[in-house]
Order: structure tokens, then sequence, then C-alpha cells
């Protein structure tokens, strides 16, 4: 399922905090975002659409909870990201943010414990 960028902005006020209301969530987002309710709502019913999120009547409101996790989020992202632009192979991810911005040496710290953590797996 794609999530667009918009979409993304109403999941992550739902991932911190569930069940919402739409006026909720427009208090959240709204003067950052520059929406009305409207836009807000229409957000809502195309994440609906694609069963990324759930609601549930309360009177005359609707409480809008995340169907779709935030890991299942990144994991999807991640992959169609690698997919697209990298052949779905994730060294040259590294080797392109390894030269676009230098590397910290936490990072590479970081890095090489993974590293050995995925080849102990393996062995």
């Amino acid at each position: 399922m794609a999530i667009s960028e918009a979409e993304a902005v109403i999941m992550e006020v739902l991932w911190r905090q569930a069940p919402r209301t739409a006026e909720e969530i427009l208090a959240e987002v709204g003067s950052q975002q520059d929406w009305q309710e409207g836009t807000v709502k229409s957000l809502l019913n195309r994440l609906l659409t694609k069963k990324a999120v759930k609601a549930e009547r309360e009177g005359r409101r609707y409480l809008y909870s995340p169907r779709l996790t935030r890991e299942q989020y990144v994991s999807q992202e991640s992959k169609g990201l690698l997919d697209r632009l990298f052949e779905g192979r994730v060294a040259p991810l590294v080797a392109h943010f390894s030269e676009q911005r230098k590397l910290t040496k936490k990072d590479i710290a970081e890095l090489r414990k993974l590293l050995e953590e995925l080849d102990d797996e393996q062995h």
C-alpha cells in the first residue's frame, strides 16, 4: 500500500496516540500544514480506502485508529527505496550516504556492530 507524504502526516499523529477524531488531528497538524478540516477528512477517507486506518462511530463523530503499524510502514518504504534507487541492495545505499555526508564514528560503529551480528547469525 502506497502512503503519500500528506497521508503519512496523519498516520504519524495516529501512531503517537489513537484513537483520535478528525478535529483532534486537525488541531495537531492543521496550522503546521496549512490544512483545513476538509483536507484532513479527505486524507482520512483515502487512508480508510487503503485500509491503513479504521474508524469507529462514537455518537456523531468517528474515532480513527491505525491498522498499519509504523514498523510495517517503515519496512514498506525502505524496501521501496532500495528497490527503486539501489536495485534492492543495501551496500550501494550505504555507499551513497557515505559519499553524500560524512558518516560519524558512531554511525560507523553501529554499522560494524550490525554487520558482525548478521555475520554471527549466518554461521
